[in-house]
């Protein structure tokens, strides 16, 4: 029978480390044993465990430290964190959630409380880990869209990077951030969809086949389905091409009805498709998509605000883009937004 779970319990007390040890491997858990918070994190690096069960005053790093740790690594800060402490004031228990701490026991511990806690906690993770799994799938089925399309190459890179910079420069909440770096690499997964013989299409669309690709958005959305790490994704996915003159796709949306964060990738996407080249024209400098953009916004299709200050992040210095420098075939900028923009 599989294991429920692996679990790091961390005291520096021989006989409340052999107790908890007991209890849970009883229940039929992989336990691994640390007597110091040190230990303990070079165990939960090594062993990804799905619960750390801790005590709060350990040598070499107490169990907040352990936990600050824990909860400050990519690697481990969904991994729940239940701190043992014999202390009982408000004051702990404060610095144990301002250190991430996901539960509290306290000595002596009740062995039927411990269990219930780790099995609360342990399924939990497996739901998180499910969901991580598949935004994971999500994220490398963008990459392999990408990768059909050889002029796009490193593209949902880019766009990641701008996309997550200009939001830090209009000074967005962190998890609007983050929305706008996942959102870089997911905006254009519904392509999957889209035939080769439309996507690589060197020519103009027909109006049939350019309709064909608007549906990429929709099927981009389908995709990102109800996880709950893409729920500020998915507008930016379906209304990257919106416009808020009203004139993008796939809903018509105008004015405000247009997601902000979506804005800020279809400005930003704009951006990246002049200044990388494609079959029909080579790759724009900075100075003239930066003008285009501007046209652009003059014409109404984007918020004047946003593209100003997206002007602004690039004279601010801290912008990063391609090395690759062009001009368009007739030396001037390109006017087709539905083109460029696709």
């Amino acid at each position: 029978m599989k294991a429920p779970g692996t679990v790091v319990i961390a005291d520096d007390t021989r006989a409340s480390l052999d107790l908890l040890t007991t209890i849970l491997t009883r229940d039929g858990y992989t336990v691994h044993a640390a007597r110091d918070g040190e230990e303990a994190l070079q165990l939960a690096l090594q062993q990804s465990p799905d619960i750390i069960v801790t005590d709060v005053l350990m040598p070499k790093l107490s169990g907040f430290e352990l936990c600050r740790w824990i909860k400050g690594n990519r690697a481990t800060r969904f991994i729940p964190v239940v701190l043992v402490t014999g202390l009982d004031g408000a004051r702990e228990r404060i610095e144990g959630i301002n250190a991430g701490a996901d539960d509290f026991l306290h000595k002596p511990v009740n062995a039927q409380e411990l269990q219930a806690r780790v099995r609360s906690l342990v399924r939990l993770k497996r739901f998180t880990d499910d969901l991580d799994s598949a935004e994971s799938v999500i994220l490398s089925l963008a990459l392999t869209v990408e990768a059909r399309d050889p002029c796009t190459g490193g593209h949902c890179v880019r766009m990641s990077s701008y996309a997550s910079l200009f939001g830090t420069h209009l000074g967005l909440p962190d998890d609007d951030v983050t929305a706008l770096a996942r959102g870089g690499y997911l905006h254009d997964v519904g392509k999957i969809g889209v035939p080769d013989a439309v996507l690589l299409k060197a020519g103009p669309l027909t109006p049939s086949e350019f309709a064909i690709i608007k549906q990429h958005t929709v099927t981009g959305d389908q995709l990102c389905g109800d996880l709950r790490p893409l729920r500020l994704v998915k507008p930016i996915v379906r209304s990257h091409h919106e416009r808020i003159d009203g004139s993008g796709y796939p809903d018509g949306l105008a004015g405000d009805a247009v997601p902000l964060l979506a804005q800020i990738t279809g400005i930003v996407d704009v951006y990246d498709a002049l200044t990388t080249d494609r079959p029909y024209r080579s790759a724009l400098t900075s100075a003239v998509s930066l003008a285009e953009l501007d046209a652009e916004s003059r014409r109404g299709l984007h918020q004047p605000d946003l593209v100003c200050a997206f002007a602004e992040l690039h004279r601010s210095g801290r912008f990063t883009q391609p090395t690759r420098r062009g001009t368009d075939l007739q030396g001037h900028v390109v006017t087709d937004p539905l083109r460029h923009a696709i």
